[in-house]
């Protein structure tokens, strides 16, 4: 086995008495639950938009912020020589959109193709870096259709991309080796509420082993898939697939193993349970707002009890330094805990693995137990039942009759299981990210102001009436730039999807609209203050709103009680007693901060 590396100096001791392999807290946030510096990225997104702006090629702006006319074909000898106008000037880059059939497909074949040629360039610019890049085909499983290229013009297009689209990502060249052999670990993650949002996380998973011993990826070995793939639905095929009875040995071993083998040489496996706690908290935060979306318009609202749960497969690459990498979240992971054997040639038999039962019986029969919609019942009829129990087990103890039988009688169904092995991350966890969930405040806005039931993109109608009920439009900013903001972002995000069924303002558009209105509403302040404050903006307003209505709605009810038949002159009306407004001190004095940020 490779050296995992030293724990980092510096890190704090942790206890030693806990055994290796037990989910570790995330690391703590400074006093005052607040995080010690700029959430990760914040003070980077400026510097970075930057650099792809200069990267991309910005236009020349003249006075007024109109592009200036002449500009952007100046001759290299012109203010500053020839040698300093070939380094600032971008070389030409050409594209072959001949095949296609309208300008938007035209368009997206050209936007595809620079950002093959932008990889180009960064090669040509650092020559040190040389990636190795992995494609994957969507909708694929099984490492299906999953194949390796150092170059971008090697990717194999079948058919359209409309009809299969790929993800490609940059290959880890430098993962970390066990017996000289490349793994990958499947962790299972439940996905229990969005709303509230609830994540339990399996404290033990599966580690996939290549067959090969591994080799930095060349031009030579690209298509060896037993090394450099750990899918063991590809693995399986291989000759020097091991199937082992025991946890610790074989192509398939369980994650707990690997932890102990970790621990034994010196590695601080609490810090990478926390590591991967983490990542699997930030990933899932940074879905929920879509999935809110879609839930919204699948379950109906207020219906009691558990509607859904998730269990999602996360596949986690190891780094030397054992940083743990995501490398996928798979929605519909395999539960099977048996493989086929061949007996003779053609002859199979489904044999068990122990191994896939010790890790998927536990998640599943855990799973099922936490979501029971009957389960708050027995508990409250247990309870009921407390006093009655109580009273059996002393006439049992004194009838001698020992304690097994009746304590068996009135012990709940699950007394007899094992402990649940799915821990608890969110919302124990949620004050250490709660800086990240700006997104889904936003998601919330935007599911406020859809309208219809069961539709998921936003209408004009129904973007112009969030504007007016959070009061952002002024005289700066009038309705008909809210129409053309609309209208700008929408055509933009639709032309980029896939699915052109529904029409109207999609969440990520509205997502971007919200960022340009929290831009020019609060110019001074960074993104992630601007947003916000934005928020908090809108949230205000939007409270201030459902008072008003609620006692104005209390206010007729009110007033149509208190009309009653008195003599045959007339009818008698009782003046109602208003309740008066509720106390809005608090959230005042937290938006008296953002009245001084206008237009």
């Amino acid at each position: 086995m490779e050296p995992a590396g030293a724990p980092p100096q510096g890190a704090p001791a942790r206890e030693a008495e806990e055994p290796p392999g037990s989910p570790a807290l995330p690391a703590e946030e400074p006093q005052g639950g607040q995080p010690a510096g700029p959430p990760p990225g914040e003070a980077a997104l400026p510097a970075a938009a930057g650099r792809e702006r200069g990267r991309r090629g910005a236009v020349p702006q003249g006075p007024g912020g109109r592009p200036a006319r002449g500009r952007g074909r100046r001759a290299p000898g012109r203010r500053g020589g020839e040698e300093g106008g070939r380094a600032g000037r971008r070389p030409r880059v050409t594209v072959d959109s001949s095949k296609a059939k309208t300008s938007l497909e035209a368009l997206k074949i050209s936007l595809r193709q620079l950002r093959w040629r932008e990889v180009r360039m960064m090669k040509d610019s650092d020559p040190s870096w040389k990636p190795t890049f992995i494609v994957k085909p969507d909708g694929g499983c099984q490492g299906d259709g999953i194949y390796l290229i150092k170059d971008p013009s090697d990717i194999r297009l079948t058919g359209s991309v409309q009809s299969r689209p790929a993800v490609v990502q940059e290959y880890i060249c430098k993962p970390l080796l066990v017996d000289k052999l490349k793994f990958d670990i499947r962790l299972y993650v439940l996905l229990k509420s969005l709303e509230p949002l609830e994540i339990y996380i399996a404290k033990d998973g599966l580690s996939r082993f290549c067959t090969e011993p591994y080799q930095e990826p060349t031009l030579k070995n690209l298509h060896q898939v037993f090394m450099h793939l750990t899918n063991y639905s590809l693995n399986i095929h291989s000759g020097n697939f091991i199937h082992s009875d025991n946890v610790n040995t074989g192509s398939k071993r369980t994650f707990s193993s690997i932890l102990c083998r970790l621990s034994s040489r010196g590695a601080d496996v609490k810090k990478l349970w926390s590591d991967i706690i983490s990542l699997v908290i930030k990933t899932i935060i940074a879905m929920t707002p879509e999935l809110k979306v879609y839930y919204q318009s699948d379950i109906p609202a207020g219906k009691p009890g558990p509607t859904c749960f998730q269990i999602l497969g996360f596949d986690i690459l190891l780094m030397k330094n054992l940083k743990p990498m995501l490398l996928e979240v798979n929605a519909n992971p395999s539960m099977r805990i048996e493989h086929e054997q061949e007996l003779s040639p053609g002859v199979f038999e489904n044999v068990p693995s122990p191994v896939d039962e010790e890790v998927k019986v536990a998640v599943i029969r855990d799973t099922l137990r936490l979501v029971d919609p009957q389960k708050k019942k027995r508990k409250d009829v247990q309870f009921q039942t407390l006093e009655e129990a109580s009273e059996a087990k002393e006439e049992a103890r004194e009838a001698g009759a020992g304690d097994g039988g009746e304590r068996g009688g009135s012990r709940s169904p699950e007394a007899g299981l094992p402990s649940l092995c799915l821990k608890q991350v969110f919302p124990k966890y949620a004050r250490q990210f709660s800086y990240l969930r700006l997104v889904d405040r936003v998601a919330a806005l935007f599911i406020r102001f859809l309208g219809v039931k069961g539709t998921t993109k936003l209408g004009p109608t129904g973007f112009r009436t969030f504007i007016r009920n959070c009061k952002l439009s002024n005289s700066n900013f009038s309705m008909a730039s809210v129409d053309i903001l609309y209208i700008d972002i929408t055509r933009r995000w639709n032309s980029m999807g896939i699915d052109h069924k529904e029409s109207g303002m999609c969440l990520q558009a509205f997502v971007e609209a919200f960022f340009c209105l929290a831009q020019k509403k609060y110019k001074s302040l960074p993104l992630h203050k601007q947003v916000a404050s934005l928020i908090d903006f809108c949230e205000y307003h939007l409270a201030a709103l459902d008072e008003k209505r609620l006692v104005c709605g209390r206010g007729i009810v009110e007033r149509r009680s208190a009309v009653v038949p008195c003599q045959t002159d007339g009818l008698h009306l009782t003046p109602a007693a208003h309740t008066p407004l509720l106390n809005r001190t608090a959230a005042a004095s937290k938006f008296g901060d953002y009245r001084n940020h206008r237009y």
